[in-house]
C-alpha cells in the first residue's frame, strides 16, 4: 500500500495542453485544458458514452493566417480615382453660371430651381456646347442645328460663333438676338428683348464688343461694330450705334452717354436715373 502511495504522488497531475485546428470551423483553435490524471474520489463521473479523458471543449477565436485570408483582406485599399480634368472644368463652370444667375435674379430661391427653370441658363449652356461645336468646320451644321433647338426651346437666338465670357446671365432670356461676332466679356447681363445685331452685309466684324461688368437694359439695341466699354450701363429701349466709354451709362434714342461721377457705383446708377428703364 505504501509503494501505490508513492507511484501516485510521483506521478504527473497534468498533461501538455492538447491543440488542433479544427476543420469544420475555420479560424478558431480547439484547446483542450490541461486535465487531472487521476480523479479524485468526489469528481464527477463519466455519463454514458462520455469521453472520461475531455472535458467540454473551449473555442478560442484565432487570427487567420495570411494564407487562409481571403482576397477581400489581402487586397489593398482602393483610392478613389481623381475626376476627370474636362468633368471638373464642365462641373465648375455649371455652378459659377447658376451662381451668377441665382445673384442676379430676385426671384431665385436656390440652385436646383434656377437650373431648372431659367431659359437663360439653358439658352447659355445649349450655346456653349454649340460654340465648341462652331470651332470644328465639320461640325458647323450641327451647331446650327442645335442653335435653332435651343432658339425654340428658350425663345432665345444666340449664333453659335458668338463669344460669350464667364458668368453671362439673360435675365427673362426672350427675344433676344446676339449676333455671329458679337464678343461679350465677363459678368455681362441682358434682359428680355436686347439684341445685338449688324448694320452692313458685308463679312467680318459686324457685330457690337461688350467689355466686361456691362448691363443692358430690357429692349435696346446695340447695333454695328462698335465697343461698350467695362461696367457701362445701356438703358432700355435705347439705341446705341455709337462707342460708349468705361464708366458711361447710354440712354435715349439715339443713346447718348454720360459719365457715372467717380464716387457713383455703376450698379447703382441704374436706379438712380430713370432713363435707364424708359
Amino acid at each position: 500500500m505504501s509503494q501505490a502511495n508513492t507511484r501516485s504522488t510521483t506521478r504527473p497531475t497534468t498533461r501538455p495542453t492538447a491543440r488542433r485546428i479544427s476543420r469544420s470551423a475555420p479560424g478558431l483553435r480547439v484547446v483542450t485544458e490541461p486535465q487531472a490524471e487521476e480523479r479524485a474520489p468526489d469528481a464527477r463521473r463519466p455519463k454514458l458514452g462520455e469521453d472520461p479523458g475531455r472535458v467540454p471543449v473551449t473555442r478560442v477565436p484565432e487570427t487567420p493566417s495570411p494564407a487562409r485570408m481571403s482576397r477581400r483582406h489581402q487586397r489593398p485599399e482602393r483610392t478613389r480615382r481623381s475626376e476627370p480634368w474636362w468633368w471638373r472644368r464642365v462641373r465648375d463652370a455649371v455652378l459659377e453660371d447658376i451662381d451668377a444667375a441665382v445673384e442676379r435674379d430676385p426671384a431665385a430661391t436656390s440652385r436646383a430651381q434656377m437650373a431648372i427653370v431659367s431659359p437663360g441658363l439653358h439658352a447659355l449652356w445649349g450655346h456653349r456646347v454649340a460654340h465648341l461645336m462652331w470651332q470644328h468646320e465639320r461640325l458647323r451644321l450641327p451647331a446650327r442645328v442645335l442653335s435653332n433647338v435651343v432658339r425654340t426651346a428658350t425663345g432665345t437666338e444666340i449664333h453659335p460663333g458668338a463669344t460669350i465670357g464667364r458668368r453671362f446671365f439673360i435675365d427673362h432670356a426672350m427675344s433676344v438676338v446676339i449676333g455671329e461676332t458679337t464678343l461679350i466679356g465677363d459678368d455681362v447681363m441682358l434682359y428680355q428683348g436686347v439684341t445685338l445685331g449688324g448694320r452692313t452685309l458685308a463679312q467680318g466684324k459686324r457685330h457690337p464688343t461688350l467689355g466686361n461688368n456691362v448691363t443692358v437694359g430690357a429692349g435696346a439695341r446695340i447695333l454695328g461694330n462698335i465697343t461698350v466699354g467695362d461696367h457701362a450701363q445701356i438703358g432700355a429701349n435705347a439705341v446705341v450705334v455709337k462707342d460708349v466709354p468705361n464708366n458711361h451709362v447710354a440712354t435715349g434714342v439715339p443713346a447718348k452717354h454720360r459719365a457715372l461721377q467717380a464716387s457713383q457705383d455703376p450698379y447703382e446708377a441704374m436706379y438712380t436715373d430713370p432713363a435707364l428703364w424708359i
